[in-house]
């Protein structure tokens, strides 16, 4: 339970910091945000200060659209017959529901492939399983029992980073030089892991 909680902690954090990093728009909303509301306060962040950071939250939620840690949920098996958009699919069949399919589906999102926080404001789409257009985290009685501390800690992580530092990549790369290629396996990371500058920001 560590090892998959720390792994798809790690992966989401390098993929919103990826994505960041290549639209600095995003990145300068979102710093303003933080910034505005924490101010220049030395330690750390709490619940409480995320509490009003709507564009976080945006960030985070368009982050597990496009990229889920885990894009192949884990297998269920299905316990009646039944009948899916003309599919007939038989009891105790092996089911397994593409998270990243659904994430990119452009029948459910305008320009899938773009990426935009924005789409997430002013909206009760949420991860919990109560909408199948995001499900990262699955749905029903056996979704991640993680999820409370998953996104405790992807907060807290990703607003503390952005918070206290200015962020370029390394020796003069341009955004174009960033490599998206996944990597194959149950969880998807980046295939060329991210390589990032933190410059401490002052007030």
């Amino acid at each position: 339970m560590f090892a998959a909680g720390t792994d798809t902690s790690s992966t989401f954090l390098e993929w919103a910091m990826t994505e960041l990093l290549r639209h600095p728009r995003v990145m300068n909303k979102l710093q303003k945000e933080v910034r505005g509301i924490v101010g220049s306060k030395t330690d750390v962040l709490t619940e409480d200060d995320l509490v009003e950071m709507p564009y976080l939250k945006a960030v985070i939620k368009e982050t597990l659209r496009l990229h889920p840690p885990l894009p192949l949920l884990v297998p269920r098996l299905s316990t009646q017959d039944v009948e899916i958009n003309g599919y007939n699919i038989k009891a105790k069949t092996q089911v397994i529901i593409n998270a990243w399919h659904i994430g990119r589906d452009p029948k459910v999102y305008d320009k899938p492939e773009d990426f935009e926080p924005e789409r997430f404001l002013n909206s009760d789409i949420n991860y919990k399983g109560t909408d199948f257009q995001l499900i990262p985290f699955g749905a029903g009685r056996r979704m991640c029992p993680g999820i409370q501390f998953a996104m405790a800690i992807n907060e807290i992580a990703l607003a503390s980073v952005v918070h206290k530092y200015d962020w370029e990549l390394p020796s003069g790369a341009s955004v174009e030089d960033l490599d998206m290629t996944e990597s194959t396996g149950l969880t998807v990371h980046l295939k060329y892991p991210l390589r990032a500058v933190a410059i401490p920001y002052s007030y």
